[in-house]
């Protein structure tokens, strides 16, 4: 009962009202406005994922899940296993049902990384088959077809005919006799088919009077020649009809024998529906989904920026004020927190807030708060919120709230029980032969009483008395671990100040042991120092701005509150010599703590301008930082692609060198080489590496500089003299005129045709730009640096190759073929071990390749 107390003091039926309209069917909307709340975690975390994959579907796909054609089917399913007859209308929405089915399983089925929702709709059959046959026989008027079966083809045959026959014979009664007719046109009454007759000529067409205008001037008759006809029209059309109802028959069993799938089918896309609503209801709120956390793990309730969802639904639908956010940064060893601070300042609608978030995350909804949204899974939502005062009751507002409160411990203590016998207790079944309940689950004390404990029933009605089906939840795992948040406003109110400060504070220390989280707002001084007393206590107030004279809204955090009654009673009018005379009753020991509590206010205010000037600077630095970021990742860039553009072109120029000193090599090696040659092909390559070797940078002119022996005039003193000492790294130089010596400053000086000598730059030695040595002269294969080993054993190749390495003073190109290899293999084990060769390798493919060996001589 007191669970059902605490949805309604919380507004929860708004809340859910709200959801509703976001809901694509009538199922969903009826479930989302009865919601009901989990029992245990893993429960609310299946839907808290079924949430999250709709909400990132619905981000990558526009215009999101369709619902288009499915229905409310239960009554249709309910009435085809009795052995009714469904009307077109309900076989058509059948249908469309199964289609619209379908296009959901498939879109869901398209998409990647949505375990959750795949495996929900994988169990969905949509029967096309009987969705073909339904549209088969019915048409979109939701009237039988013709192609329906053979003999309804036949009637509707029959009737055309019948109906052409009536048709021709009162068109011919109507020419014949048109002077006795108040209107050329044929009608209808009934299922009969007659003419409009004038009153005073009804004898001129004798027949059967069906029917008479207001005014008594027009007879409807249907001619006597044309009643047969008519008649024979009546039985064909009940013919007709009992061939529809035979149809709409069959098709109705070929429903109740798929009845168990259809209507799983139902409750699937109902759950579809309400976890699409609760995606988009969270994205018009701006929510982000909550993380639950194990305060036992050391875990902080993390939510920053919390939002009343029933206010941003008032600001942004009904264009109300803007929402104040609150912060609460709570840590795992706190239990209790104390609220306090002046009326109307947001006390109740900071436990309200709080209250709804619970409830969110419990049933699958996001949380309005900024990311990360971090909060344990309460159990049991408990608050005793408001004024319960009754006359009715003979309740007052102490009385009220002590019942209430009474109710809240009676909860906790018997959910206490629960959890611990939980693994040996039934699950709890609903019974769908149970009387209906309320839109709030209050049930009677005396069925409380009978089941020993108090849980809320979460069961709901549609209008017509039929249980829609249930969302697709788990219901298997039991309660193991029992937590609840406890709200209390104003707590130990309404009475005596000094006994209600004496039981909200031991009240407060109870449910420190026996409840995972208590916010209570409270005017009492004493329970202030309930922080400095027990470390499981945290103390927070509502600001209140004092220029003007009006509260803030806002939460702060470890600093209690003000009334300031004092201050709002003036603001809302009272006399101010009431006010002044109430300041005075005060004492001066409660206005020395408010000035402490001002002045912490203050402190508080201006750490946190310090603090939102640091957040702007770092916000500031990390745009900088992304700027030179992308500056320094741009200039990369840039150097590295001039690196690439110079390597190719240095590529180029080496591949172009290369090919021009081939083509001299090549003149070399047409004919025998002469001196002449040889000086030509040196000259080549010296050209060669002139013009791709760089240029030296140039040498700086040299300026005047007075050296030892030159004469120089010293304008100052109008005199000419000789340099005995050339100028030093401080500028200072030796002259003598005459028999004198002295020692001058160089810019004091100047050459006999008036040049100033350059002044002496101490800077630090440039670096010595190395010139790169010219290219070597490619060696050049001729016969005398040539010896041929082909077909000469290894001890005879040696003395011929030692004699020829001793003369030769470059390359040496030794042709020993390839054979069976043992001829190389000898040269080049002598190659290895002989002083005078450096190194040697194999010769260009175009001289030889592998069958010859250059040896280089030092």
């Amino acid at each position: 009962m007191i669970q059902s107390e605490t949805l309604e003091l919380l507004e929860w039926q708004r809340l859910c009202q709200h959801l509703s309209t976001f809901a694509a069917t009538k199922l969903g909307a009826i479930v989302a406005r009865n919601l009901p709340i989990p029992e245990t975690q893993t429960e609310s975390q299946k839907l808290l994922a079924q949430t999250k994959e709709v909400y990132q579907l619905e981000s990558h796909l526009s215009p999101g899940l369709s619902f288009e054609g499915i229905q409310d089917i239960g009554d249709s399913l309910e009435r085809a296993e009795l052995q009714g007859i469904l009307s077109g209308e309900e076989l058509l929405a059948i249908a469309t049902t199964l289609a619209g089915t379908r296009n959901l399983r498939r879109v869901i089925d398209n998409q990647d990384n949505l375990p959750i929702l795949t495996e929900l709709v994988s169990e969905l059959r949509t029967y096309p088959e009987l969705e073909q046959e339904i549209h088969r026989c019915i048409d979109e008027r939701a009237q039988v077809t013709d192609r329906a079966s053979q003999k309804m083809g036949e009637i509707r045959i029959d009737l055309r005919r019948i109906r052409s026959q009536i048709t021709q014979k009162l068109q011919n009664i109507i020419q014949a006799k048109s002077g006795a007719v108040q209107e050329q046109l044929i009608t209808q009454r009934g299922d009969r088919f007659v003419i409009p007759v004038k009153a005073p000529q009804k004898d001129a067409i004798p027949g059967i009077v069906h029917d008479t205008s207001t005014s008594g001037a027009t007879l409807y008759i249907e001619p006597h020649s044309v009643v047969p006809i008519g008649n024979q029209l009546r039985q064909t059309i009940r013919k007709e009809q009992t061939e529809a109802e035979s149809i709409r028959r069959a098709l109705t069993e070929q429903v109740a024998a798929v009845k168990p799938d259809l209507e799983r089918l139902l409750a699937i896309v109902t759950t579809l529906d309400l976890a699409t609503a609760k995606s988009r209801y969270s994205f018009w709120i701006g929510a982000n989904p909550p993380r639950f956390i194990n305060r036992e793990e050391q875990e902080i309730i993390t939510l920053r920026q919390l939002r009343h969802p029933l206010l941003v639904w008032q600001q942004q639908h009904e264009q109300g004020n803007p929402v104040v956010p609150v912060d609460l940064l709570i840590s795992p060893n706190i239990r209790v927190v104390t609220i306090t601070g002046p009326n109307t300042g947001g006390k109740t609608v900071t436990l309200k807030t709080l209250g709804l978030a619970a409830l969110m995350a419990k049933v699958g909804l996001f949380v309005p708060a900024r990311e990360p949204v971090e909060m344990p899974w309460f159990d049991k939502v408990l608050a005793d919120i408001g004024d319960e005062q009754s006359l009715q009751q003979s309740l007052s507002t102490f009385s009220g709230h002590i019942r209430r409160i009474s109710r809240i411990l009676e909860a906790l203590e018997v959910g206490a029980k629960h959890s611990e016998n939980s693994l040996c207790q039934k699950p709890i079944i609903d019974r769908p032969n149970a009387s209906p309940v309320q839109e709030s689950g209050v049930r009677s004390q005396e069925e409380e009483e009978e089941e020993g404990i108090k849980l809320p029933i979460t069961n709901y009605h549609m209008p017509n008395g039929r249980l829609p089906p249930t969302p697709i939840t788990n219901h298997q795992s039991p309660i193991t671990n029992y937590q609840s948040l406890v709200l209390l406003d104003e707590v130990g109110a309404g009475t005596d100040p000094a006994e209600g400060s004496a039981l909200a504070i031991a009240l407060l220390q109870y449910l420190a042991n026996h409840a995972q989280l208590t916010i209570a707002t409270t005017h009492f001084g004493e329970l202030k120092a309930l922080k400095y007393e027990d470390e499981r206590f945290e103390n927070a107030s509502v600001e209140f701005d004092e220029s003007t004279l009006s509260p803030t809204y806002r939460l702060l955090w470890g600093i209690p509150g003000r009334s300031n009654a004092l201050t709002i009673a003036l603001r809302l009018g009272l006399k101010p010599e009431v006010v002044a005379e109430a300041k005075t009753q005060v004492g001066e020991a409660s206005d020395e703590v408010n000035q402490v509590i001002a002045g912490l206010e203050a402190q508080r205010r201006r750490q946190e301008t310090k603090a939102a000037e640091a957040q702007e600077l770092l916000r500031q630095a990390e745009k900088l930082y992304k700027e030179v970021s992308q500056k320094a990742t741009a200039l990369e860039e840039r150097e590295k692609d001039l690196r690439a553009s110079q390597e190719v072109a240095v590529q180029q120029a080496i591949t172009q060198a290369k090919g021009e000193i081939a083509q001299v090599i090549r003149r070399l090696q047409k004919g025998t080489p002469t001196a002449q040659d040889a000086q030509q092909a040196t000259s080549a390559l010296n050209q060669i590496t002139e013009k791709y070797q760089p240029a030296p940078p140039p040498k700086p002119k040299p300026g005047f500089m007075p050296k030892i022996g030159d004469r120089i005039r010293i304008p100052k003193l109008g005199q000419t003299a000789e340099v005995i000492t050339a100028p030093n790294t401080d500028g200072e130089l030796t002259v003598r005129f005459g028999i004198m010596k002295m020692t001058v400053q160089l810019p004091d000086v100047e050459s006999l045709d008036g040049q100033k000598p350059e002044p002496i730059i101490k800077a630090k030695p440039a670096p010595a730009v190395v010139t790169p040595p010219p290219a070597p002269v490619p060696a050049i294969r001729t016969s005398k640096n040539t010896v041929d080993l082909r077909g000469k054993r290894v001890a005879d190749s040696e003395y011929i190759l030692d004699k020829a390495i001793s003369e030769a003073d470059g390359p040496l190109w030794i042709i020993h073929g390839h054979g069976t290899g043992k001829l190389k293999q000898g040269v080049h084990a002598f190659l290895q071990q002989h002083p005078r060769v450096s190194h040697y390798e194999p010769a260009e493919q175009a001289d030889g390749g592998s069958g010859v060996t250059i040896a280089h001589v030092k």
